[in-house]
């Protein structure tokens, strides 16, 4: 597990204070993925077969309880992110996963890959069944609709991919960034990642990743790209009395 990874270089190029990076669900729910919402004011969510991050507006206002109350019921998991609130009575916590929050800096020289081909809904057969087997994080139906997504395919058969999932205001996260077992240690996730990356810029956005702590080999394959630890996190989930 990553205990000591230790903060951004100076000079590194790493933005550590950008505020929405703090709470990116949120800023992406209430920003670019607005038409994909449903909540209220303090609660943002994206639909079930999308995604299971949550927006939270702040915990620190005493009534958000309520509004998640107000959103998914009483006894419903829900997804809790880049926060470790105090719970209420009755509230209580399902999982917790130790992550961190990885971002670009000047050393990250995105390009696209020639190999690269865009992924849509025709694809998600064999995008579901990639991460099945590989398992990078939650991707269900429709999350190819939070963004751009690419793969590289082998006889056929695709072999890897990645794609964009929050949009914080003047960022894009990277994700879903899986590789078949049979396809490992060719360079085919580095290379899908600088692609995504390539057109997160060209947008004029910057690129952000997570990954869970204890996968320490894809942080140190992140950091040989040219991204640096801007905080540790955590990844959750709560159930509601």
């Amino acid at each position: 597990m990553v205990l000591d990874l230790p903060p951004a270089a100076p000079g590194s190029g790493a933005p550590a204070h950008d505020a929405v990076l703090d709470n990116p669900a949120w800023s992406s729910l209430s920003g670019h993925h607005a038409h994909l919402a449903t909540g209220n004011d303090l609660v943002l969510r994206f639909p079930e077969d999308v995604s299971p991050f949550v927006g939270i507006r702040s915990f620190a206002v005493p009534e958000v309880w309520d509004a998640i109350l107000d959103v998914f019921g009483h006894g419903a998991e829900v997804g809790i992110s880049h926060a470790e609130p105090e719970l209420p009575a009755g509230w209580h916590e399902v999982f917790r996963i130790p992550g961190v929050q990885l971002v670009q800096t000047d050393r990250l020289h995105a390009r696209p890959d020639e190999e690269a081909v865009e992924l849509g809904a025709q694809d998600v057969p064999e995008m579901l069944d990639l991460v099945a087997r590989t398992r990078p994080g939650p991707f269900l139906p429709r999350t190819h609709l939070l963004g751009r997504y690419v793969g590289i395919r082998r006889d056929g058969r695709l072999a890897a991919m990645a794609g964009e999932r929050l949009h914080p205001a003047g960022w894009t996260e990277i994700s879903a960034v899986a590789v078949d077992p049979a396809h490992r240690r060719q360079g085919l996730a580095s290379r899908l990642v600088l692609d995504v990356a390539f057109g997160i810029q060209q947008r004029g956005d910057r690129a952000l990743l997570h990954a869970s702590a204890s996968n320490t080999g894809a942080i140190e394959a992140y950091e040989k790209l040219g991204f640096s630890l801007r905080r540790r996190v955590s990844f959750g989930a709560v159930r509601t009395p």
